[in-house]
């Protein structure tokens, strides 16, 4: 943060710290977001796919390693894809961090069923556990068009 003046009065020097503080909450954020996003990336290629897994060793389904994730940073989230997305507050795609949650829906009604949640990369991409035969992947998401909506705990 920059002060362009020198502050000398008390009301002044409030104003100084609201601002610092409303910085650091939202440095603080993008900073869980960030170690989120990473994080999910060190299960690439070497977790399996599990219906129902969610842990490294038995494997992740897409929610359990949501979970997973989120739970590692002090985060204690809901267990299935629908009870997170109805956990997370929405957020616009323009607005969605890497770290946040990407979620599938049945139609393109964004209050429709949520079969599928995925931690976004930004752009495009995603981290994701999808299927039985393979291992946590980097995924592209846009061949899911306007079927999908994204949330976020922490902005």
């Amino acid at each position: 943060m920059t002060v362009r003046h020198k502050i000398g009065t008390i009301a002044g020097t409030m104003a100084v710290t609201l601002a610092f503080s409303a910085g650091t909450a939202s440095a603080h954020a993008e900073s869980f977001n960030q170690r989120a996003a990473s994080y999910v990336e060190t299960f690439m290629g070497r977790v399996p796919y599990t219906y129902g897994g969610s842990s490294p060793a038995t494997g992740f389904d897409c929610s359990g390693l949501a979970q997973y994730v989120y739970r590692h940073y002090g985060k204690s989230i809901p267990r299935t894809a629908e009870g997170q997305f109805e956990y997370f507050r929405r957020e616009s795609r323009s607005a969605a961090w890497g770290g946040d949650l990407v979620f599938f829906h049945e139609t393109s009604d964004p209050n429709s069923y949520v079969y599928h949640v995925a931690v976004y990369e930004g752009g495009d991409d995603m981290v994701a556990a999808t299927t039985s035969g393979s291992d946590v992947q980097w995924q592209n998401f846009s061949w899911a068009g306007d079927t999908v909506t994204f949330g976020t705990l922490t902005h």
